[in-house]
């Protein structure tokens, strides 16, 4: 006859609000991805064809880097999934605590400076219309949840990993 040993200290999961938070996180920023995206791939997205060339290098090198960009920020966004996650984890409890940490102090301090630019600086704008201007705004809006939301995630597990005894 064979038993079944179970753990003697189970780990706590996630709470729910932590796993929907880093959910959504990498939700936040896909509007800005498939954007990038889609002017790599020369869909009008409010800029002239003068402006791409000069300013971005697209046709050229400026495709690749917009594309890169858009697949860089959507696998940081998937951090905070290891935060909730108790299936993998590549890096010990205390190095992930503080590799979170730093990117929530990061992403605050990167946010910050993008309201201090947004409100300080007379920002020059590309985009040849006020509707293309609006829609670029909508799809970037989503990425200003991103400092909180990582705050939170890191927030609780560091909590769940204080209780655990391991950082």
């Amino acid at each position: 006859m064979t038993t079944a040993t179970a753990p003697l200290h189970a780990p706590a999961p996630a709470p729910v609000w932590a796993r929907r938070a880093a959910h959504a996180i990498a939700l936040c920023a896909v509007p800005s991805g498939l954007w990038r995206i889609a002017m790599a791939s020369g869909v009008y997205v409010g800029y002239s064809d003068q402006v791409l060339r000069d300013a971005f290098g697209i046709p050229g090198w400026g495709i690749a880097y917009v594309v890169g960009l858009s697949v860089i920020t959507e696998l940081a966004a998937l951090f905070p999934l290891l935060l909730v996650s108790d299936r993998w984890r590549p890096l010990r409890p205390r190095t992930l605590a503080a590799l979170a940490w730093s990117a929530s102090a990061v992403l605050v301090l990167v946010a910050l400076w993008q309201l201090v630019v947004a409100f300080t600086v007379e920002s020059r704008t590309y985009m040849s219309s006020s509707t293309a201007h609006t829609v670029w705004a909508f799809t970037f809006a989503p990425l200003s949840a991103i400092p909180a939301l990582m705050t939170a995630v890191t927030w609780s597990y560091t909590q769940r990993q204080r209780q655990r005894g391991r950082v």
